[in-house]
C-alpha cells in the first residue's frame, strides 16, 4: 500500500481543497462554455475540448460560496473519472502537494452542500488545512446531474 499520496491543491472562496492528481487530465484557463437547456445553476455547459463534449460544472456555485467571480485566476480542473470527462471550475489552483497517510485525518460530520462519502479527510500541510474530496465520488453522485 502507498504510504503518500499526490493531490492537485485549489481554492473555492476561502477553502483550500485537495484532489488525486491521478485524475486531473489539464488545467485550462476558463471560457465561458455553451449553456444546456434546463441545467442545474451549477451546471455552466459544455465545452468542445479537442472534439470531446466536455460538461463544466461550477464548484463554487455547488458548494455554494457567496461569490462567484469569474477573472484571470479562474481555471477549469479537467478531470478524467471512469472514463468520463468532466470540467470543475475553482477560483484557482494552488500547487501539487504529496501528503503521506499520518498527515491526512478523518473529517468531521458535517453538514455541509458536500456530500459526506465524498470528503476523504483533512490534509495537514504546515499551518495549511487541505480538505481533500474523492472527486469521483462527488462528480459522479447523482446530484450533480452529469452522470452517464
Amino acid at each position: 500500500m502507498k504510504s503518500k499520496r499526490e493531490y492537485l491543491t485549489f481554492r473555492l472562496n476561502q477553502e483550500e481543497f485537495g484532489i488525486d492528481i491521478l485524475k486531473v487530465q489539464e488545467l485550462r484557463g476558463y471560457e465561458s462554455p455553451t449553456r444546456v437547456a434546463d441545467a442545474p445553476p451549477f451546471v455552466k455547459g459544455v465545452i468542445n475540448l479537442r472534439g470531446t463534449i466536455v460538461p463544466v460544472v461550477d464548484l463554487r456555485i455547488r458548494f455554494a460560496c457567496p461569490s462567484v467571480h469569474y477573472g484571470g485566476s479562474t481555471i477549469v480542473v479537467v478531470l478524467n473519472l471512469s472514463g468520463r470527462i468532466l470540467g470543475a471550475v475553482v477560483d484557482s489552483v494552488s500547487d501539487v502537494v504529496e501528503l503521506a497517510a499520518e498527515s491526512v485525518q478523518p473529517a468531521p460530520a458535517l453538514d455541509t452542500s458536500i456530500e459526506q462519502d465524498a470528503v476523504v479527510g483533512l490534509g495537514s500541510i504546515g499551518p495549511r488545512m487541505v480538505i481533500l474530496l474523492d472527486i469521483e465520488k462527488l462528480m459522479l453522485s447523482p446530484s450533480m446531474a452529469v452522470s452517464a
